[in-house]
Order: C-alpha cells, then sequence, then structure tokens
C-alpha cells in the first residue's frame, strides 16, 4: 500500500470542506465520504484529520498533549518550511540565471 504525505494546506482545505459542507448531508460521515475523493484520499484518513481538527478546537484535549507531541508537530512543520523556502530559493536562483543568460538586444 502506497503512503501518500498530503501537505497542511490539502489537510486544512479538506477539512474545512467537511465543516462548510457537512450541513448538506445527512451526517458527518457521509459528508467526509462525499469530499474524500475530491481530495484523493480515502474516507478515513479525512476522518482522522477532521478529528484532530476537533480535539484541537477542545481546550482540554489541547491541555492534555503532552509537550514531546507538540515539539514533534512543530519539528516536522519547520521542516515542511524549510523544504519549501529551499525550493522558492532554488526556483529563484534558476530564474535568475536565465534572465543573466538571455540574450539582450
Amino acid at each position: 500500500m502506497k503512503k501518500t504525505n498530503y501537505t497542511p494546506e490539502i489537510r486544512e482545505r479538506a477539512v474545512r470542506l467537511v465543516l462548510e459542507s457537512k450541513k448538506d448531508y445527512p451526517s458527518n460521515w457521509a459528508a467526509i465520504t462525499a469530499i474524500a475523493p475530491k481530495i484523493g484520499c480515502t474516507p478515513e484518513t479525512l476522518r482522522t484529520w477532521y478529528q484532530k481538527h476537533l480535539d484541537l478546537q477542545n481546550p482540554s484535549k489541547v491541555q492534555q498533549m503532552s509537550d514531546q507531541e507538540r515539539i514533534k508537530k512543530l519539528e516536522r512543520e519547520n521542516k515542511e518550511l524549510q523544504r519549501a523556502n529551499e525550493i522558492l530559493r532554488k526556483a529563484a536562483a534558476f530564474f535568475a540565471q536565465a534572465e543573466l543568460d538571455r540574450p539582450r538586444k
């Protein structure tokens, strides 16, 4: 089974879609099963993201998160941001070099 990594933006968008459209479905699960294929994930994956979102909205559950879990989450987010920054740096360098290499009239 292939494991797909989804960006935090995709996860947030998927959860937002569930939150916005759950009123149009008879249950949360019905909304999740309708939206998951549009995102390209399984309903169970989307349900997990949705549940984590709900847990983070509950102050008592947030309090229960250990410092270690929060540190790991922040480290993962930091790594993703570092990767994105590296991609942007390389793209900027590529386009800057392309501009320098372009023949002048």
